[in-house]
């Protein structure tokens, strides 16, 4: 067979997790190749035929972050290297870790539902950094010192798995392939409530008592929490979360320094932690058709 040829490596850059779909474009691949990303072997490469052209769909192995080549080796029928029959792509590839530095979907809810507290319940409002573990376990009041009461103190999220928003089959895609338009899955994203500690404290028991009417108003009139899809393209439109309580309301008069504080729990529904890891891309499609959507029954997912 003649020595093959890698055009080109799409994506150029994914995580150093790994598992991330990749296609090689070129030709004269034998039907079973072996592609190493840096050395390291990727996960089951397929081989096929596109526009006169041999194309290898693969997901990338884990690998430390930098920059590598692409080697593709074609294999013989017995699994073995061909002698002489592979190609290097230098610098084809880039590994890199997840930024923390790009403000995330969890971090803007997260804002926003400090800010409508602030807007409708109380304007001293904060989120915990750090917890200070005291002697008195049994106080409710484990938290750093408020410098001013009354105020209100949101601890969490914690993520807990939800069936009921979740989807349970994949997603697809009409992309541009190199033959025409074609069919990308999407595995169904990891979707969870955030719950979230909401503390309240003040230095005199009426107080507390008003502001915890407040806060529960302020859960039984805010249904939704709703955020626009992209801060920066207001045509994408917005999102929205379900928002309630979780939990009882319990009260703590007896605090330390004579304050007196409750804590009740604040959940925000359904909410998709990633996008969902690229399953395949499929056969081509002649014409980009809408995929047939599911009414949804009131008071269903937004």
């Amino acid at each position: 067979m003649a020595l093959p040829t890698l055009s080109s490596v799409q994506p150029t850059t994914g995580p150093s997790s790994g598992g991330d779909l990749v296609r090689l474009v070129g030709t004269d691949f034998a039907d079973r190749v072996r592609v190493l990303f840096g050395g390291v072997a990727a996960e089951a490469p397929s081989v096929r035929d596109e526009a006169g052209l041999r194309l290898v769909d693969l997901r990338t192995p884990v690998h430390a972050p930098g920059v590598v080549g692409v080697e593709l080796q074609n294999l013989d029928a017995a699994g073995v290297p061909v002698p002489g029959e592979s190609v290097v792509l230098v610098g084809a590839y880039r590994f890199a870790r997840p930024t923390v530095a790009r403000e995330a979907d969890l971090t803007r809810v997260v804002r926003q539902l400090l800010r409508e507290l602030k807007r409708q319940v109380l304007a001293n409002v904060s989120a915990t950094v750090s917890v200070d573990y005291d002697d008195t376990t049994l106080d409710g009041l484990n938290l750093i010192a408020m410098a001013k009461v009354p105020s209100l103190v949101l601890s969490g999220p914690t993520l807990r798995p939800n069936r009921f928003y979740s989807a349970n089959v994949a997603h697809e895609d009409v992309v541009d392939g190199i033959a025409g338009p074609e069919l990308a899955r999407r595995k169904p994203p990891y979707t969870v409530d955030l719950v979230f500690t909401l503390t309240a404290a003040s230095e005199r028991t009426a107080e507390l008592f008003n502001l915890m009417a407040v806060v529960a108003t302020f859960l039984n009139r805010n249904r939704w929490l709703e955020l626009q899809r992209d801060p920066a393209d207001a045509s994408r439109g917005s999102v929205r979360w379900e928002l309630d309580a979780d939990g009882e309301f319990r009260t703590q008069l007896a605090g330390k320094d004579d304050v007196r504080a409750f804590t009740c729990g604040v959940v925000v529904r359904g909410f998709d932690v990633d996008e969902g890891l690229p399953l395949d891309l499929g056969k081509r499609v002649t014409e980009p058709e809408l995929l047939p959507t599911q009414a949804i029954a009131p008071g269903g997912a937004p």
